[in-house]
């Protein structure tokens, strides 16, 4: 896919928030029905294995949902967003990581997120 601007790296962010809100909430009901399913597991009101089946089931959609955007999942627990960009000529990745309010970081793309540092 292409290199966002930074106004599309912040549209698309905005655009993404219910697909990622959902996602949060997906991922904890699939650690909690895994967990429930292990022997010994402390049982859950969200169901059994065929409800465990249907989360794993839309977590996955939901990956690919951010995925197809052209935004690259680096993580998800926690949520890491990276988004292909330009700074100055050289390439970067428009970084968000959940829990902050807005895109606001970026790293070079051969640095990672160690190289990480705030949009000047």
């Amino acid at each position: 896919m292409g290199l966002f601007t930074r106004e599309q790296a912040r549209l698309e962010l905005d655009g993404l928030r219910p697909v990622l809100d959902e996602l949060v909430v997906v991922r904890a009901d699939v650690v909690e029905l895994s967990a429930a399913l292990t022997e010994g597991g402390s049982p859950t009101t969200l169901g059994g294995l065929p409800e465990w089946k249907a989360a794993e089931a839309r977590l996955n959609e939901l990956m690919t949902e951010v995925q197809q955007s052209g935004v690259e999942l680096k993580g998800i627990a926690p949520l890491l967003l990276d988004f292909p960009a330009d700074l100055d000529g050289v390439p970067v990745l428009l970084c968000w990581l959940e829990g902050e309010g807005e895109l606001a970081w970026y790293h070079r793309a051969d640095l990672g997120f160690a190289g990480r540092r705030r949009l000047p």
